[in-house]
């Protein structure tokens, strides 16, 4: 049984989605029943994984899909990792989503797609080898580009067309990448400290050109520099799609499948000889600044939120390509966070675009007065993306500057605290305006949302979830079971033991 584990944790959101497809629009009871069912299923089932895996056991499951050639999920710790944060914010968004959409159309079709999505995130984080890991990332893609176009007016469609060309592109460059490799060494099994086999004979020339694919091809969802322009786009889509775009799936799973690639198929001892490493570490840090400045031009927030998002997910590979296991937790851990503190922000940006009408920066002022815990909430996501000590932000920047320290590579600090300093600059002026400017005499759209609450609880209660979760993972980083504790098993355990 523990061997169909794996699938059994795909097939859950799939098979609901694919469900929800089928129901009509006014059987509103039956698909929210289908939703959140699928989400707990699915959440419970991790946690049995994420126990075993805990506990030393291994799971596999390999399904042959030609000769030479199967389907293999192999539920590793950093799959865990990826998987639990992807399951646990798959059912807060969930609740919000269905909050979000009342009474809107076409819901069946959103959220059977969305159940899709999260099956191919699924798919991606459990990968045990190369093949299955590009079948589910371009499964993802097909799965979140109907979510990007839901609205289906004509700036959506633009956004979902770019969106469309970037990550089509990118998923070329994979396979090129994985075929040509497959062809010259056979199946690429993901294997710490490398999958490629001992006298493989492959010519460093080659080798660099087959990271590049492979690296590229990941480099689109993970928005690096300059293959990030499909972002800003795709925040036309409604606000629980940019959420599970910028923290639980898309850009996740590009960065993501850089450790993959460069842990576990070319091994960080050959990413480094062949200066696979220090290419990409200029990348994330060129990406880093620059989607920081960008997003200081910004008075849309989703705009802004979508450019810091270029920024933060860089962190990530950052820390992989640092080359130290300081940084690598680092860089592993800013996975969640990341996903606690702009879920959070997204949320709070689409509270703000429901109850108020509020789109815009410049709109904020007095905010808070009308909306303080939509706004508290936002405050913790904005000050830990800042870095500021206890929360989320703080712990994974401190590891990432530690690991810097242990490299002996002092500008990429310097690279920390210019970008922290840029992360105050565009967050801090919407916070003043919500707290501390007088509110307008009447908003762009106010809608009574709720007799009792300051918008309704569907929005509300997953807003104050995830930022309280941001603001935990914070303040017991040291615990056994903390977040950090789990990035710390991963590098211990599969990179530098």
């Amino acid at each position: 049984m523990g061997d169909w584990l794996p699938l059994l944790v795909i097939l859950v959101s799939a098979l609901a989605g694919l469900a929800i497809f089928t129901l009509r629009q006014q059987q509103h009871g039956l698909r929210i029943g289908l939703n959140l069912g699928a989400a707990v299923l699915k959440l419970s089932l991790v946690g049995v994984l994420l126990a075993g895996v805990y506990q030393g056991k291994e799971y596999s499951f390999s399904l042959p899909l030609m000769e030479g050639a199967e389907l293999l999920l192999r539920p590793d710790p950093l799959a865990l990792l990826f998987l639990t944060l992807s399951a646990l914010l798959w059912l807060v968004t969930t609740i919000y989503a269905i909050g979000y959409l009342e009474g809107s159309p076409h819901r069946s079709r959103f959220f059977g797609f969305f159940s899709l999505c999260v099956s191919a995130t699924a798919g991606i984080a459990m990968a045990g080898n190369l093949l299955t890991f590009l079948i589910f990332f371009e499964l993802l893609t097909l799965t979140t580009w109907p979510l990007v176009i839901h609205r289906g007016t004509r700036k959506a469609l633009h956004g979902g067309a770019i969106y469309l060309a970037y990550t089509l592109c990118g998923g070329a460059l994979l396979f090129i990448g994985t075929v040509w490799l497959y062809t010259l060494v056979g199946p690429v099994v993901f294997t710490a400290g490398g999958a490629l086999p001992e006298g493989h004979g492959l010519s460093e020339h080659t080798l660099r050109w087959i990271a590049f694919l492979l690296l590229a091809g990941v480099g689109v969802k993970a928005a690096l520099v300059p293959l990030h322009g499909w972002l800003p786009t795709a925040m036309v889509a409604p606000a629980p799609v940019s959420a599970l775009l910028h923290a639980v799936a898309v850009v996740k799973a590009g960065a993501f499948g850089v450790v993959r690639i460069l842990y576990d198929v070319l091994g960080i001892a050959l990413a480094q000889a062949l200066g696979v490493t220090t290419v990409l570490a200029v990348l994330a840090a060129l990406t880093i600044l620059w989607g920081s400045l960008r997003a200081l031009a910004q008075d849309d927030i989703k705009r802004r939120l979508a450019f810091s998002t270029i920024s933060q997910v860089s962190y990530i590979t950052l820390g992989a390509a640092m080359v130290g296991p300081i940084a690598l937790v680092g860089g592993l851990v800013h996975l969640v966070h990341q996903g606690l503190m702009k879920i959070t922000l997204f949320f709070c940006a689409g509270n703000l675009a429901e109850t108020l009408g509020v789109h815009k920066v410049s709109e904020l002022n007095g905010a808070g007065k009308r909306m303080p815990l939509t706004m508290l909430a936002f405050t913790l996501g904005a000050l830990g993306m800042i870095g500021l000590p206890p929360l989320a932000g703080f712990i994974s920047k401190w590891y990432l500057g530690i690991g810097a320290l242990e490299a002996g590579q002092w500008w990429w600090i310097g690279v920390l605290v210019l970008s922290s300093a840029l992360n105050a600059a565009y967050f801090l002026p919407a916070i003043y305006r919500a707290w501390f400017r007088p509110p307008p005499e009447t908003w762009p759209e106010e809608r009574s949302l709720s007799a009792r609450h300051e918008t309704s609880l569907m929005l509300l209660l997953p807003t104050l979830f995830v930022a309280g979760a941001s603001l935990i993972t914070g303040l017991f980083a040291a615990s056994p079971n903390s977040p950090l504790a789990w990035a710390e098993l991963i590098v211990r355990r599969e990179y530098f033991p």
